[in-house]
This record gives C-alpha cells, sequence and structure tokens, in this order.
C-alpha cells in the first residue's frame, strides 16, 4: 500500500499524509491537502497547550471558535491567531 504525501504547510517539505480529514467541513478538507501527520501530531500539542492556557472547553461553540481560529493560523498563517498563547511560558522556564 503506498502512502499519501502532501507538501506539508508545517514542515515545509513533503511528507507522509493524513489518512482522512482530521477535522469536519471545509477546513477538515483544507488540512487534509495540506498537512502532514507530523504536521497533524505539532498542532494537538499547540491546541493542548491553547486550550489548558485560554482554560477552553471544548464542548463550548465560542471556545470551539477560538480553536478553529488558532488552527488557521497555526496552518495557514492567516489571521491574528496560530502563536503561542499570550503569557505562556514553557515548564520549567525562567521568569
Amino acid at each position: 500500500m503506498s502512502r499519501r504525501v502532501v507538501q506539508c504547510v508545517v514542515l515545509d517539505t513533503e511528507a507522509e499524509g493524513l489518512d482522512v480529514p482530521p477535522y469536519p467541513g471545509e477546513l477538515g478538507e483544507r488540512i487534509y491537502n495540506n498537512v502532514s501527520t507530523e504536521g497533524w501530531r505539532q498542532w494537538l500539542e499547540r491546541l493542548q497547550m491553547i486550550i489548558n492556557e485560554n482554560g477552553l472547553n471544548t464542548g463550548d461553540p465560542q471556545s470551539m471558535d477560538l480553536i478553529e481560529r488558532h488552527m488557521v493560523g497555526f496552518f495557514f498563517d492567516e489571521g491574528e491567531y496560530g502563536g503561542l498563547p499570550t503569557g505562556f511560558r514553557a515548564p520549567g522556564a525562567k521568569k
């Protein structure tokens, strides 16, 4: 079975693509076509940080709207989101 390869916007190189769209709708298709499995893994790490730093609830539509804005910023550098959460300090980092 051959692997699906995409030009990953996160890694800026060709890499193994996702098996299925990881998110519903047009955004999910866009991610499927432009993000590798490694790029998606990096997003999941960032997502955990975003949820924790902002106290988000994935069952809340307003939280999901913010998550989507971060997702578009992270993957496609669109909008004002996508960077590390404001005030984020890595564990063990000096003040």
